[in-house]
């Protein structure tokens, strides 16, 4: 069986691949956090004022309804 593929409305980021490093999250941060307005610099001192775990926690409080994270 071959089907259509259906657009996802849904942005997924696996963090055990390369795309769950620091670097992209707060790339992703910016860019998502611009398009919907927020105050992007605040947002980005609170993922960079801690460790790895602290950025997720703070990038699913930012993003949660918009982006699923995966581990």
């Amino acid at each position: 069986m071959i089907r259509s593929k259906k657009p996802s409305k849904e942005i997924i980021i696996d963090l055990t691949g390369p795309c769950g490093n620091a670097f992209n999250l707060l790339g992703v941060a910016n860019r998502l956090g611009k398009q919907l307005g927020m105050d992007t610099k605040a947002l980005i001192e609170r993922m960079k004022s801690g460790d790895y775990e602290n950025l997720i926690q703070e990038f699913d409080k930012a993003f949660g309804s918009v982006v699923i994270l995966e581990r």
